[in-house]
């Protein structure tokens, strides 16, 4: 499918966020505790916000208990209070990149994209630069070996409203429209069907190359800089990947 990640560069990100699961966790709680404060309240079924959240960390390898524990920490009257901040800029050749962090301190945030930026042989734009290059989806990677076969996850996914669904190297990705996604996660998850990701994404439009080893090497330190950032929550860019 034109314009989505490549299976491969997701698991190769997952096993590595899984490597600094203190982080990534963190990252995770923060969602957790933006979900119950701006969409509805601690209740799962009651807040559709929440339950996404709850999903995309189940499938980050996040234990229960730990999601209750950061459930009843964002329920409480001590909760921190996070801002939710999107950056645009560029990087090496043009390449168009997104960013959303969630931070308690916006100042430090935008120094440290920034900087990021600069180190990684590009620029932060201003607001609006790239995001004409996206569009907004709902994203679900299904693992290859998940005991379904692929027409029959395909007619799942026809039966809960998706856009898109397509088997790719090592598994299987599904594309829905925004406003639909919980609902078609939602019957995968009614069928027993373990979910390698879910969550809202935003998917280039056209896409950009790189042309030299230096540029992929910028590159690569670009995306490494970002997601290693505290405050970053997701990275989006629309440069073709290379191995």
């Amino acid at each position: 499918m034109a314009g989505h990640s490549k299976f491969a560069n997701i698991k190769h990100r997952k096993e590595r966020n899984d490597s600094k699961k203190g982080k990534v966790f963190t990252k995770l709680g923060r969602e957790l505790a933006m979900a119950v404060k701006h969409g509805g309240g601690p209740v799962p079924a009651s807040n559709s916000k929440l339950r996404d959240a709850i999903a995309k960390a189940k499938s980050m390898n996040m234990p229960n208990d730990t999601i209750e524990r950061f459930l009843k920490k964002a329920a409480g009257a001590d909760q921190e209070s996070y801002e939710a901040i999107t950056y645009e800029g560029y990087g090496p050749s043009g390449v168009a990149v997104i960013v959303r962090v969630l931070t308690d301190n916006r100042n430090r945030a935008a120094s440290n994209v920034r900087s990021a930026f600069t180190k990684g042989g590009g620029n932060l734009g201003t607001p609006g630069c790239v995001a004409y290059l996206f569009n907004e989806a709902g994203h679900i990677m299904i693992e290859a070996g998940c005991g379904f076969g692929e027409d029959e996850l395909m007619l799942f996914a026809a039966d809960a409203g998706a856009d898109d669904f397509s088997a790719i190297e090592g598994g299987f990705e599904i594309v829905t429209a925004p406003e639909i996604f919980s609902a078609v996660r939602e019957k995968f998850e009614a069928e027993n069907v373990p979910l390698s990701s879910a969550g809202l994404t935003m998917l280039p439009s056209v896409h950009a190359s790189l042309k030299t080893p230096e540029e992929k090497k910028l590159m690569g330190k670009l995306l490494e800089l970002l997601e290693d950032e505290d405050d970053v929550q997701d990275v989006y860019h629309n440069c073709e990947m290379w191995e």
